[in-house]
């Protein structure tokens, strides 16, 4: 018996795939369980329209991912860190500092889990910092650190 998985089962398949089972293994598993539908014609169009859908999603999200990293690359966030003599900095800037510091002063909503620091920023300057949009988009931003004053 044919049948489309709704969810992936293991050593079977993932999730949308159609494969071949056993009627037992299908009737007495799979359909009570809800891992899968049989694979009837009505079926598999509405498979073949919720993978086009899902395409078409997974589009725009890429696009609107794309453009807001070229308008976060425009930008640049400035953040505060006390400092002593000779510019020595007390600590460092966490990404939580930094996603506050974004949504504060531009209004962007960065989540800091997606912001990826190559190192601890524990002195003055200038930084680009990266951050995942997407799996696919990478985007920088600028973060000025500054001494509090």
């Amino acid at each position: 018996m044919k049948v489309i998985l709704i969810e992936d089962v293991k050593s079977l398949g993932k999730k949308g795939q159609i494969v071949e089972v056993s009627d037992g293994y299908a009737r007495n598993f799979i359909l009570p369980k809800k891992l899968g539908l049989e694979a009837t014609g009505k079926n598999i169009n509405d498979l073949k329209l919720q993978k086009a859908n899902e395409e078409k999603i997974a589009q725009e999200q890429l696009k609107a991912a794309e453009e807001f990293a070229a308008e976060m690359e425009k930008k640049e966030v400035v953040v505060k860190i006390k400092s002593g003599e000779g510019g020595k900095t007390f600590g460092s800037i966490s990404t939580k500092e930094i996603a506050e510091a974004a949504k504060n002063q531009c209004g962007m909503e960065i989540d800091k889990k997606k912001i990826q620091l190559p190192e601890a920023v524990k002195s003055l300057g200038v930084y680009e910092v990266s951050v995942k949009l997407h799996p696919k988009v990478l985007g920088k931003l600028k973060v000025k650190v500054q001494e509090e004053k």
